[in-house]
């Protein structure tokens, strides 16, 4: 019996909107949607708020949208223990808000929909849809897309 290990490999589906994004790119690309002054502060509301959303989206959406990430992005959402419980966008947007020092409900919406607004460019249109229909209504504002809801 041989003890050689065998190598793990590990694809990533090609994404081309993201296979030349790094970290660093995301942060800048938050930090001008948000108008942050400095790196860091851009840096940090973009860590806690793909902490929080990673709680929030499950299954294949969960694997998916950590593929499509740079490699510091997805460990973020990967990290996370999934909710047992699904909250309104309101209720994200208040745990945001809890867990920034200073942050207001007004200050954290727009520093979710800094972060989120930030993210279909990379993962595109089809991810971000499936994503969408995983979570309650309310959260398309926050990923920069209109909440279209059927007329009666």
């Amino acid at each position: 019996m041989s003890t050689a290990t065998v190598p793990r490999v590990t694809t990533r589906p090609h994404h081309p909107q993201v296979d030349d994004v790094t970290w660093t790119q995301l942060i800048e690309a938050v930090r001008q949607s948000g108008q942050y002054t400095t790196w860091p502060e851009a840096e940090q509301v973009t860590r806690t708020v793909l902490s929080a959303l990673g709680t929030h989206v499950t299954g294949d959406e969960r694997v998916d949208l950590a593929r499509a990430l740079p490699d510091e992005a997805a460990r973020l959402i990967a990290a996370q223990i999934p909710a047992t419980h699904r909250l309104t966008a309101a209720r994200f947007v208040d745990e945001v808000a809890s867990s920034i020092p200073g942050a207001t409900p007004a200050t954290a919406r727009w520093d979710v929909s800094s972060v989120l607004s930030a993210l279909p460019p990379l993962i595109g249109d089809d991810l971000t849809t499936r994503i969408l229909a995983q979570l309650p209504p309310g959260y398309a504002l926050l990923f920069g897309r209109a909440e279209l809801t059927p007329a009666a």
